[in-house]
């Protein structure tokens, strides 16, 4: 059954749903449904509406709520992806299926050694594509929620907003080179349900020295993913993925 997430809280609605913007082009052009056709609407805070179709005008469709479905389909921790800014479009690929795999948010940065710098022009563009592949993504994996996806920030910024997290690592390879493999591992064991996760990766040159001397100072934990080096659109995959097995398949 097809998803559509509407800007509006459980606790507003009562027996109808009205859906506005690209999505009524898309169930009425590209879906080709008609009124008594049935479709879920997502609330802003994690609720699933079984709907009916009622009405599709030009501007809206309106709908009828036939029953709540309280089922959640979000990790059970919070998982938020720092990217050195990539080049080309590795950042939609991270953001995809960063998304399919259950991430909270995504904060690009601008590393010492980003090839890529976002002309400030360019980035409400950019912010307003990484935002509808987010959307696209969590309609399509079934997410309760849709991430949260920051402007570029400086690296100062990102330590600044760091300290709000409850457990704080970097992938870094001279750790993987080294043989590490506990750090993740007691990561993991220091979250719990609710609590949140931040995840630093470095663009394709990996991150300086003087950054990951700067995010050790900031509490991280320097992890590394196993024995082989992971490309900076494959790390977070690899993370998303292991929290996945951690918190949810082997309990």
């Amino acid at each position: 059954m097809q998803r559509y997430f509407i800007n509006e809280l459980k606790a507003n609605i009562n027996t109808h749903i009205q859906i506005t913007g690209d999505d009524v082009h898309h169930i009425s052009r590209v879906m080709r449904m008609q009124p008594g056709s049935t479709i879920i609407c997502c609330t802003n805070d994690g609720y699933e509406a079984f709907c009916e179709i009622e009405e599709i005008a030009n501007g809206f469709v309106r709908c009828s709520v036939l029953k709540w479905d309280l089922t959640s389909r979000e990790l059970p921790v919070s998982i938020s992806i720092a990217s050195g800014l990539p080049k080309g479009d590795k950042l939609e690929w991270i953001i995809q299926k960063g998304t399919e795999l259950g991430a909270s948010s995504f904060i690009p940065f601008n590393a010492a050694r980003s090839v890529v710098k976002l002309d400030t022009k360019k980035v409400s563009k950019k912010l307003e594509r990484w935002q509808k592949i987010a959307k696209e993504a969590s309609e399509q994996s079934y997410r309760n929620n849709i991430p949260t996806i920051s402007e570029p920030l400086g690296f100062k910024q990102l330590l600044e907003n760091c300290k709000h997290y409850d457990v704080k690592i970097v992938a870094y390879e001279e750790s993987a080179k080294l043989g590490e493999k506990k750090n993740l591992s007691i990561a993991f064991d220091k979250l719990k349900e609710g609590s949140s996760l931040l995840a630093v990766f470095g663009p394709e040159g990996g991150l300086s020295e003087q950054e990951v001397a700067l995010l050790e100072e900031h509490g991280f934990l320097l992890c590394s993913f196993g024995p082989r080096i992971l490309r900076t659109e494959t790390a977070p995959l690899y993370l998303l993925s292991a929290v996945s097995y951690y918190f949810e398949l082997s309990r």
